[in-house]
């Protein structure tokens, strides 16, 4: 029996999707781009072709590259009494969130610019067999399952925004409400729409008539969206940032986007504690963990001053030829930076060739406006408050957004590869944070270190997953009086979904379980 690769994703239909195209003989970009549309039917909160994302391609033998089809800030600021622009509330359980809608939060999207760019540089198949798949689950429907369902609550309110967001994940029963779990819910104009796309290109979309049914839309109904603004999206190709840690590398997100690089700070601070000498667990270890993603917060917050005076302190000793450069080069990527941290999904794939995709994708929560008779519904980027910390409407013009995803490849020291990245807003870096150390700190199998509990910092509270114990909990509480036990593993902490190749070019991954995750190797 031949093993042609492995995939992981964040649902069982975007994985088959992805396995489906390597049978097909596809490569893994041909497989990573199957499962980036399915996703958008079976996970359709955290993914759309009104969205964008990033894809960290290594061809076989090659060096990693990065494709950049993240949001574009419009060209112009329309006047804010004009904009069809308006808060919800989001409502997680036990906190609620607010988010900003409408057709006036809708930043340029680069999903499709991104689909058909990476498949004319890498893939093997053609487009219509890599869209396929999607096309098949958009006719014959989804049917919801508990983690996809638990999400549309969530942001229920954006999903009742409008008849047309509504019917694209209503109950086939009872339209005026969310399809329960178990119920099957289709979307026809979007197969359509990936069938257009696979003839045609993106141009129906960037100058032809999809795209400017948007912009008359946006013009009519309080966007900011001209045709100036898709004719002239690129997608943008750079070379990762690297950042070495104990014998191996890490590979992910550059500059302009920021969680490469705070992921990179936080590795730097862990190393210089060797966490495996601590012990799996312990306080010191969490301890260590917290204080590392706590220092990495501050930078983040713009107090580089504060930074450094906490690197002057216990841990300055392995630190103190990385400290005085870090606070410079974020300054640096902070200057005109628009940065989003919301909603995403994850998809690992490692081909038998030796090909390796990591791809995150977002959609933000949604704007609540689906283009007219394409299924798609539209981004909501420009209503994130972290892309306008002096007021909404305050973006820089024709900027891409910096984003918190971190598509990454760890090339380990014994010739491996291990393909990962996560979904979760600010806990991305974490997630992954906690991953690579548990693989190359604590020798973890690849399971373990996606499933293993994990830990994040925030605005002053260490939030834990559990099992932990009163002992440990007592003593982190001596340094971190903000601590929150969650009751049992979380989607809050990430979907870490990750694949993980053997010098031998053998493959096997781990969906991260908090997430529905799901692993296939493909035979």
């Amino acid at each position: 029996m031949t093993i042609l690769g492995s995939v992981a994703a964040g649902h069982p239909l975007t994985a088959e999707a992805a396995a489906e195209t390597l049978r097909a003989g596809g490569n893994a970009f041909d497989a990573a781009l199957a499962a980036l549309c399915a996703a958008c039917i079976a996970e359709p909160v955290l993914a759309s072709l009104g969205g964008g994302g990033f894809l960290l391609a290594r061809p076989a033998g090659g060096a990693p590259e990065l494709f950049d089809f993240f949001a574009q800030t419009p060209h112009r600021h329309r006047p804010e009494q004009e904009l069809d622009f308006y808060p919800i509330l989001a409502d997680f359980g036990d906190a609620t969130q607010e988010f900003h809608i409408g057709q006036g939060s809708i930043a340029t999207p680069g999903m499709i610019a991104g689909l058909v760019a990476i498949h004319r540089e890498h893939c093997r198949l053609p487009l219509a067999a890599i869209v396929a798949p999607a096309c098949r689950l958009a006719r014959d429907g989804v049917i919801v399952n508990r983690v996809q369902r638990g999400i549309a609550e969530i942001v229920a309110p954006i999903l009742h925004a409008s008849p047309a967001a509504l019917a694209l994940s209503a109950d086939p029963d009872r339209p005026d409400r969310l399809a329960p779990v178990g119920a099957r819910v289709r979307n026809p104009p979007l197969a359509e729409t990936l069938e257009w796309i696979a003839r045609e290109g993106a141009d129906p979309f960037y100058r032809g008539d999809l795209g400017a049914r948007l912009v008359r839309d946006c013009a009519e109904h309080g966007g900011h969206l001209s045709a100036a603004d898709l004719a002239d999206y690129r997608v943008e190709r750079r070379a990762p940032l690297v950042h070495p840690y104990r014998g191996a590398h890490l590979y992910t997100n550059p500059p302009p986007s920021q969680g490469g690089f705070l992921l990179g700070v936080t590795l730097g601070l862990l190393d210089g504690v060797e966490p495996a000498r601590l012990g799996r667990g312990s306080p010191a270890h969490l301890h260590a963990l917290a204080l590392a993603q706590e220092l990495t917060q501050r930078l983040r917050r713009a107090q580089p001053a504060a930074l450094a005076e906490s690197l002057s302190g216990p841990l300055s000793g392995p630190l103190s030829d990385v400290a005085p450069s870090i606070p410079e080069a974020y300054r640096k990527l902070m200057e005109g930076a628009a940065t989003f941290s919301r909603g995403t999904t994850q998809i690992s794939v490692a081909d038998r060739e030796g090909n390796l995709a990591s791809v995150t994708l977002s959609n933000g929560e949604g704007a609540g406006y689906v283009l007219p008779g394409a299924g798609i519904m539209l981004n909501n980027m420009l209503g994130e408050e972290d892309i306008n910390p002096h007021g909404f409407h305050r973006w820089p013009t024709n900027r891409r957004i910096s984003s918190m995803m971190a598509p990454s490849l760890l090339a380990l020291a014994d010739g491996g590869w291990v393909v990962t990245g996560s979904s979760g807003s600010n806990r991305i870096r974490s997630a992954i944070l906690q991953v690579v150390s548990n693989l190359i700190d604590f020798g973890l199998a690849l399971e373990a270190a996606v499933a293993s509990p994990r830990m994040h910092y925030e605005d002053g509270v260490l939030n834990l997953e559990p099992p932990i114990t009163d002992d440990t909990l007592a003593a982190l509480g001596t340094h971190w009086p903000g601590l929150k036990v969650w009751n049992r593993e979380s989607v809050f902490f990430g979907g870490a979904h990750s694949v993980a190749v053997a010098p031998d070019g053998s493959t096997h991954g781990a969906g991260d379980p908090r997430r529905g995750g799901v692993a296939l190797q493909v035979n």
